[in-house]
């Protein structure tokens, strides 16, 4: 009686661990999920956490939250020029709407990537198409991306999922196609009239900077020529006023000061000569009493 008893209890445990266990359930934060309930969809986008449903007639389904990478196969497209292009894109999306993701794809992975792959496929055949291969190889790539994205946005918004980003990997011309080397010069030269340009504007801002450099050293030395000539003339007047007050306090020692300074300036050099007669007006400071 007492092993039947402990039998009874075994199971009555065991049996109400299986009830927990299937009355909760947790979502991850790298999880989106979706409950059940007798097959018929109840709610869907649960928070991250501990969440309880009912056991045995309730049910959750999962799909992965995080953001996936769609790297598509090679495709040709058909340029404005009606010339072929391999373009080679990946594609970053994820989940939004779990809901609405299981309604669309039945939360198969495969089945929305597919999808996704069409979506951005018709995208892109219709942006090259409008675009020649240089505008697309060049200049416009960005634009591009931006006008596929903001055409595909609300297309996959069917579907449940977000586009995080669209990147073209590589643009290539396909290797039988004679339009290569057309292609590949018309590239070269216009990066060679860019380059030409920018050369033409650097030695135009040269000559612009070269041309004021000339001014202003002009400008700057006239202006220091007309400084020192200013100095210079009030130099000349302040040495007249000496020498004329000089000339006034003592005129006579003045005027053999001046003589002094002449001799010394005839005969500063070793082979100066010099034909004068002794009785002239130029010795007469050699002269006693004069």
């Amino acid at each position: 009686m007492t092993q039947d008893r402990s039998l009874f209890l075994f199971g009555a445990v065991i049996l109400a661990l299986f009830v927990v266990s299937n009355s909760a359930f947790v979502v991850d934060q790298r999880e989106r999920a979706v409950l059940f309930q007798l097959s018929a969809v109840r709610t869907a986008d649960f928070q991250p956490g501990l969440h309880f449903k009912l056991p045995f007639i309730q049910s959750v389904k999962k799909f992965d939250g995080r953001i996936l990478t769609l790297d598509n196969q090679t495709e040709n497209f058909l340029t404005v020029e009606k010339k072929n292009v391999e373009v080679d894109f990946y594609v970053k999306w994820r989940v939004a709407d779990a809901l609405q993701y299981y309604r669309s794809t039945g939360g198969q992975e495969l089945v929305a990537a597919d999808r996704l792959s069409a979506i951005v496929n018709r995208g892109l055949r219709d942006q090259f198409g409008s675009r020649t291969i240089q505008q697309a190889v060049t200049s416009e790539r960005d634009q591009m991306m931006q006008a596929l994205e903001t055409s595909a946005a609300d297309k996959v918004k069917e579907l449940g999922i977000e586009i995080i980003d669209v990147r073209i990997k590589s643009i290539n011309l396909p290797q039988n196609d004679n339009v290569s080397g057309s292609v590949y010069e018309r590239m070269r030269a216009e990066r060679s009239r860019i380059a030409a340009d920018y050369r033409a504007r650097g030695a135009e801002e040269a000559e612009k900077i070269r041309a004021e450099a000339d001014r202003e050293a002009q400008v700057t030395v006239a202006n220091a020529y007309r400084d020192a000539e200013k100095l210079r003339g009030e130099g000349d007047a302040k040495a007249a006023e000496i020498y004329a007050k000089a000339y006034g306090a003592d005129a006579e020692f003045y005027r053999f000061y001046r003589s002094l300074g002449a001799y010394r300036d005839a005969f500063g050099g070793a082979n100066d000569v010099m034909v004068l007669q002794p009785e002239g007006e130029f010795f007469r400071s050699f002269k006693a009493g004069k």
